[in-house]
Order: structure tokens, then sequence, then C-alpha cells
């Protein structure tokens, strides 16, 4: 197929607006243009989608593992393409491989695999999610204690070096385990710090944010909660407009009254964004797997360790999105917003992803008025679909 084409036939989203009996042109890997269906130029190949809808591609800010792999597991290119692959079908076309709190070795071998991803141009790769180890042991979730630790001047200077080597590199770190100067070198050095598994009050959350961070991992999950006389982190998430904060919307993490009630009070210009936490059974029949040495069971839609904690999510995005419009009652623009331009916008990738416009990569998924996937491509070329 010419490198040049148009898809016609859907009703499409650009991030912003709708635009019906339209065509979405696509030229070299980037979106050319949205035209009026019958002015396509001429010379340029229409492949007609059949209806439905088409949206920006969605991208997952923190999916820990797929088709039948943990990254934790083998920090490989190998991997991070399996993973990458797992989470197309569902309409990611951008992702972070995360890493949950590992040996300085694993995150090492990790850091190496994601900057060679990123030099191969491994398709759906957009940098790497470091959850962990700097942490909290108060909150700490499905993550092994024993590795969490408090950040050193060589953990910073290892992060610093990483972030020269990748895309995008996001970290969650804990008040309780980093210095505020550490978050704010860190941030001048690029790196996206998130806040996260911590038991830190809303003043100490605050100032961290006045420091440099700028997203808030897994809202309500993992952190410190809303009280009625201390805000905790969830608290500072929603009302600093600088942070963006993650959420898992599968109806188990986080009840839909409570997700609907943050919608409305997030203060802006920072978003709430849909993140799937997915883990290795994202594309598998899997039942059951293993991190850090001990046994997550697969069951009824959740993920959990044998004590009942929860492990990451059995969540893919196309399914988040469904959830937000249908059980939470979002706007469906809103929603796919959600997974992808606020996403982008977290990680300063607004200007070349979640959108359609001249210039834009063409990461696209084409949707049924059901919200099945049909289509999805990476930089203009087919990963998933007929």
């Amino acid at each position: 197929m010419s490198d040049r084409f148009a898809l016609t036939g859907a009703r499409i989203f650009d991030g912003a607006d709708w635009h019906d009996n339209a065509a979405l042109v696509v030229s070299g890997g980037h979106v050319e243009a949205i035209l009026p269906a019958g002015a396509l130029p001429s010379g340029v190949a229409s492949i007609e989608t059949g209806g439905g809808l088409l949206a920006p591609g969605f991208v997952d800010l923190q999916v820990n593992g797929g088709g039948g792999v943990m990254l934790n597991d083998h920090p490989d290119v190998a991997s991070i393409e399996t993973i990458c692959r797992a989470h197309a079908p569902f309409g990611t076309t951008a992702l972070l491989p995360t890493l949950i709190t590992d040996t300085p070795a694993i995150t090492a071998a990790a850091v190496a695999a994601g900057a060679a991803a990123a030099r191969q141009e491994v398709p759906g790769f957009l940098g790497l999610h470091l959850e962990g180890p700097h942490l909290s042991v108060a909150r700490k979730g499905a993550h092994d204690p024993a590795l969490i630790r408090p950040m050193t001047e060589a953990d910073q200077a290892a992060l610093i070096a990483a972030r020269k080597e990748l895309p995008v590199l996001l970290t969650t770190v804990a008040p309780e385990s980093v210095e505020p100067a550490r978050v704010t070198a860190l941030a001048k050095a690029g790196l996206i710090v998130s806040l996260g598994h911590s038991d830190t009050t809303y003043v100490t959350a605050s100032a961290f944010a006045a420091a440099g961070a700028t997203v808030v991992t897994h809202l309500f999950n993992a952190m410190s909660q809303i009280g009625n006389r201390e805000p905790g982190l969830a608290g500072a998430a929603i009302a600093t407009g600088g942070l963006s904060a993650g959420i898992i919307a599968d109806g188990i993490h986080v009840d839909p009254a409570t997700i609907a009630i943050a919608l409305r009070a997030k203060k802006g210009p920072g978003k709430i964004v849909l993140v799937t936490d997915a883990m290795a059974t994202i594309g598998t029949d899997m039942t059951s797997f293993t991190l850090n040495g001990r046994t997550i069971y697969r069951k009824d839609g959740s993920l959990r360790l044998a004590d009942g904690t929860l492990a990451g999510a059995d969540l893919d995005m196309i399914s988040a999105v469904r959830f937000m419009h249908r059980g939470v009652g979002l706007e469906l623009g809103e929603a796919l917003r959600m997974a992808s331009l606020y996403p982008a916008e977290a990680v300063g990738q607004a200007h070349r992803l979640g959108r359609f416009a001249n210039g834009t990569a063409a990461d696209i998924v084409a949707l049924s008025d059901d919200l099945d996937v049909q289509g999805v491509w990476i930089g203009g070329k087919k990963v998933f679909g007929a």
C-alpha cells in the first residue's frame, strides 16, 4: 500500500472535535489533513472503513506486561516488542512498559532494553515507566517491601543518565523515600516524576508538586485518601492544577461514583488520564503468573496475590474507554481524550500523539459503533485488523 492514503466512511474524532462525511489523509506515517470526503486530491488511495469511527490511538502510561510477558521477568527488547504487540489490538498505539520495584540489576537491564527499543523504533514503544523502588512500604500494594528503598545520589544520577537514552522516562516515587531537591533535579533533567505508593500528607504532596512532580500514579490506589481533616495524596492530586493523575477504570480499583466525583472536582490544567496497569495476562488466557517470586491469580476480572491484594489490573484500554463512557456516563469524546490526548499531554507528547492534525503521528484506532476495535495503525502502518 502507498504511504499516502485516506481512510473514509467513518466519523472522525480528531482529539477535540467530530468530523462527519470526512476523510483522514495519511502521508509518510503522519496525518496530512482531515478533508471533506468528496475533496480528496487525485492520486490518493481511498480505503473504505465501513462505518464506525476513527480516533487517535490510545496512549498508556502504565503497562507492566502483556502477551504472557512481564517486563520484570524478561527486561529485554523482545519482551518490550511482545508487550507493545499485545496491546495494539485493544487500540493502544503508544505505551510505557512499566518496571515494578525490583533490584538495581533488573532496573539497569530494563533501561538498557528501553534504550535499544528506542533505537530500533519498536512500534508502540514510547519510553519507560519505573514504578519504584523509591516508594513507601506503608502503601506498597503488590510491590516487594524488601526491595523498596530511599533514593540515593547514585540512583538520581542513574535516572538522569537513563533519561538521555529514552524518548520518555516516567518514574513513580513516594515523598517518604525521596527528597524534594532530587525531584527538582530529575524534572530539570527531563524526567516525568509521578507521586504514588505513598502515605504522604496533602501539604507534603503539594510541596513535591511545587518541586517538579507533575503526575500521580493510579489515583486512589496505594495512597493516602481524602479525609475530613487530611486530604492526603488523593486530595492533592485532585486539587493541584499542575498534577495529572492516572486512574484504573475497571470498576474494581475505583468505584464509578468515586471516579465521577474526581472528574467533577479535578482542577486543571492537569487531567485525569486512563491507565491500564496491565499485567502479563492481556491478550492471553493465562490464569496465573508470578511477580518477584509471588503468584498472582486471575479471577473475576481482577489480579490478586494469595492474600487478596490487588496486583495490577486485568484491563485493556478500549475496555477502560467503554467503562468510562457506559459505566461512568462520560461523553464519548471525553472518554477518548482520557485515553489519548490527556496522557500524551501528561508526558509532553501532545505535539505528536493523542490528536489528528497536520504532522502528528498517524496512530489511529478504528472502532465500530459498539466501540469494538476494528483496525489499528501505528505510524501509518496497519498493525491490527483485516
